[in-house]
């Protein structure tokens, strides 16, 4: 399931009356985890085992059934379950473990993966009974479990003391803990396809802990989610419940004492309706001897069922407001939608990153065994590290933000930098480089690297190609060169390894450089694409005084916020297409923080007359960036906004690939059609459909242009919008030139116009996207 979506009906579909023993997130246990021999017990009544029931549970000679292991199982040992089918009778476990020494029921770990489950039911042929019975006894664990039963209670616990179950599936009949048990801890478990009240607590228990569970009842019989009754001191916590038009989590009779936290509770019709009897779907109900000293606070409770979100004491309440002035309780409750879809107009989603860290119970993983992990959209406004999110689910459905860093040279092959020796990079050779741990890059969590690279001194004709190191080497492209050329181009690749790799696609020697810019990690900046707009032009003027090229070793600065959509505060750095054009003398032009010293790196490279662009992004300073011409002659410099990146905002960056998307020289298959081989032609436009990439914003995108029959430009910008008065390469007749692009996505498509009076090939890879 994608993570961050509703729960779907027919996730935790599992077949009737069977057991599945697995779960994710945990390591197979096997012979080679096993502990010493006689320790461990083993059943498997697969084929060619050699099970029997008679035996002593080795594991060259396995029991058939858990129930032959259950009758013999001492303190300390574990009974290893092997996956196949177990259907049956009920297990009844009577023997106790020692707090010093538990007794374990652990099944393998593949949960969901066929071919790789047990099979265990309560009763034959309709499974009548409950699956698992734990009757007076103490200090047992069960792990990686899934049970059912279709007229009874799956488990049940009738007067256990410490007693815990983790990672265990549900169905049929939901789970009982009663008669007095003590300390009992329900934790990860899965629930469906039962009526309710699926986990149920009574008869004087106490000390029990419900945790991190999924708990949907699909049947139309009583599907409350949680009832706890005379069962003081209770724990209720992140656990996810869609209960619909039933009630979410009841505590009833002398259920004092009790602590519900971080519930996700949503009792509408299909998630999102209506209730017929809206009296019979409150949220979190409290009777009057269950108040005392029983804490509701930090859940998230779904208004649209139309019953009230909370009855506390026999008084009914629809809103957090009323309940928290009348009680005292739900402060930092949320009574609100419990999914919501990403996108632009999205409200905010109350379960991320607003849960209490505090709470008793609460594990340090998901349902899934996914550890919290800190959405950079949203505020923290949890307790502790203030980024666990509500309910059994974390959501990971983002990607990483940026943080700007540099320019900081990372690998010069002249030098040396960033490798061992001062050396060029063979013919169709690789350099490794690591970029975490080094220039103030963290050694963990970074996802992509923002770097500019200059490939200089090429003996031969040929193209680079960056990618994440220990991937096979793509099918892509980043520079472009002939013979002799130093040409620069902005590169954000993917990071695997803390490295990234660089391929020499040549018959020839090269020296690359890179210089740092930027990475992508949990924590940073969020990306707002804009434009592309014109921000600087030295010959018009555009972003200075006077029309006047940049006189030799000068430097333009240039004001970049406040100015084309971009804020005046919070911006922390600009994405631009950069050209310098009418260079009188070979140099490059290093783009910088206003303010900052004169950094030892370069962004675009050029010879005299020749025109050339290049992506920059560059973080800002006092709201200004600083463009230094390095030549002794003029030069023109033209700066067109991409974007910007600024402390608040809903996208994040997901890098991919590098992925081709289309070479114009071949047929490209889309979801729309074929595309045939074949130029674009002269003054034409290449529309790319991108739609298959969800909820993105805008492209990070390495276009190539190759085999033009005239000098032109490339620009790049949304479909459907206006043609701007913008380029994102420069090229001559017949030459091969690369730039990255970023680019907003409209419509599902973006647009490549071909500003030239001859046809042109196009190659378009794809680096990552911006996205909701």
């Amino acid at each position: 399931m994608p993570r961050g979506t509703p729960i779907s009906r027919t996730r935790t579909a599992l077949t009737v009356g069977a057991l599945l023993v697995g779960t994710v997130g945990l390591p197979v246990v096997g012979a080679s985890g096993a502990a010493a021999e006689g320790s461990t017990l083993y059943v498997n009544n697969a084929a060619g085992a050699n099970c029997t029931d008679s035996g002593a549970g080795a594991q060259s000679a396995p029991f058939c059934t858990i129930a032959a292991a259950a009758a013999v199982v001492q303190p300390g040992q574990t009974v290893e379950i092997a996956a196949g089918g177990y259907n049956g009778s009920a297990v009844t476990v009577t023997h106790s473990g020692t707090a010093d020494a538990p007794i374990t029921f652990r099944g393998p770990a593949q949960q969901y993966s066929a071919g790789s489950q047990a099979h265990f039911s309560g009763g034959a042929p309709n499974y009548p009974d409950s699956a698992l019975v734990v009757k007076g006894a103490d200090h047992l664990r069960f792990e990686n479990l899934s049970l059912a039963s279709n007229q009874r209670p799956s488990v049940i616990v009738d007067g256990g003391h410490d007693i815990t179950f983790t990672n265990i599936a549900a169905s049929g009949g939901g789970v009982k803990i009663t008669n007095a048990s003590d300390k009992v801890t329900w934790a990860r478990g899965e629930f469906a396809y039962a009526p309710g009240p699926l986990l149920q607590v009574d008869g004087g228990s106490t000390g029990t802990v419900l945790t991190t569970n999924v708990i949907q009842p699909n049947s139309v019989d009583n599907m409350t989610g949680i009832l706890v009754k005379d069962a003081p001191n209770t724990v209720v916590v992140a656990n996810t419940i869609n209960s619909p038009c039933f009630n979410g989590i009841v505590l009833d009779g002398t259920s004092t004492g009790a602590v519900v936290e971080n519930n996700v509770v949503n009792t509408a019709k299909n998630q999102n309706a209506a209730c017929d009897t809206p009296a019979n779907a409150t949220g979190i109900s409290v009777a009057a001897n269950a108040t005392s000293g029983t804490t509701v606070d930090y859940n998230l409770i779904d208004p649209r069922s139309g019953g009230a979100a909370y009855s506390w004491a026999g008084a009914n309440f629809t809103t957090q407001n009323q309940f928290t002035a009348n009680t005292g309780q739900g402060a930092h409750d949320f009574v609100d939608l419990t999914y919501v879809p990403k996108g632009p107009n999205a409200p905010v989603d109350h379960r991320i990153d607003s849960a209490d860290e505090n709470a008793p119970g609460m594990l340090p993983t998901d349902r899934g065994g996914y550890a919290p992990v800190d959405d950079p959209t949203v505020p923290n406004t949890g307790t502790g590290s203030g980024f666990r999110d509500r309910g059994a689910i974390e959501d990971q459905d983002f990607g990483s933000a940026f943080t700007p860093a540099g320019p900081t040279r990372l690998l010069d092959t002249r030098q040396p930098i960033g490798v061992p020796v001062a050396q060029a990079v063979p013919a169709w050779g690789t350099v490794d480089l690591p970029v975490t741990g080094v220039a103030g890059v963290p050694a963990t969590g970074v996802t992509a690297v923002t770097m500019n690279v200059t490939v200089t001194e090429p003996q031969q004709d040929g193209h680079l190609t960056v990618y994440p190191h220990g991937d096979a080497l793509p099918t892509a492209s980043n520079l472009n060169w002939t013979a002799g050329r130093t040409i620069p181009n902005l590169v954000t690749v993917p990071v695997k390894d803390g490295k990234v790799s660089f391929y020499n696609a040549s018959g020839g020697t090269v020296h690359v450089i890179a210089d740092l810019e930027g990475y992508y990690s949990p924590k940073g900046s969020l990306f707002h694409a804009q434009g592309p707009t014109r921000l600087l032009d030295t010959r018009q003027p555009i972003g200075v005084p006077v029309a006047q090229a940049v006189p030799a070793w000068g430097t333009v600065d240039l004001p970049v916020t406040g100015v084309a959509g971009v804020p005046a505060t919070g911006v922390t750095a600009v994405t631009m297409n950069v050209t310098v054009t009418e260079p009188q003398q070979d140099g490059h032009l290093t783009v910088f923080p206003h303010g900052d010293a004169l950094p030892d790196a370069s962004n675009l490279n050029w010879v005299a007359g020749r025109t050339i662009p290049n992506l920059v992004t560059v973080p800002v300073k006092d709201g200004k960036v600083s463009f230094y011409n390095a030549s002794g002659g003029t030069v023109h410099v033209i700066a067109d906004l991409a974007g910007y990146y600024a402390t608040e905002g809903k996208v994040t960056y997901r890098p991919l690939g590098p992925i081709r998307v289309v070479d114009t020289r071949e047929d490209t298959y889309w979801e729309s059609g074929v595309r045939p081989a074949g130029t674009v032609p002269a003054w034409g436009t290449l529309d790319i459909p991108v739609g298959e990439v969800p909820n993105a914003t805008a492209m990070t995108l390495n276009v190539t242009v190759t085999e033009p029959g005239a000098q032109g430009h490339l620009t790049v910008y949304p479909h459907g919008d206006t043609l701007p008065d913008a380029s994102n390469l420069n090229f001559l007749p017949g030459e091969t030139i690369p730039n990255q692009v970023v680019v907003p996505v409209k419509d599902g498509k973006i647009s490549l116009y071909n500003a030239s009076g001859a046809p042109l090939h196009l190659v378009v890879d794809e680096f990552g996207y911006q996205g909701y």
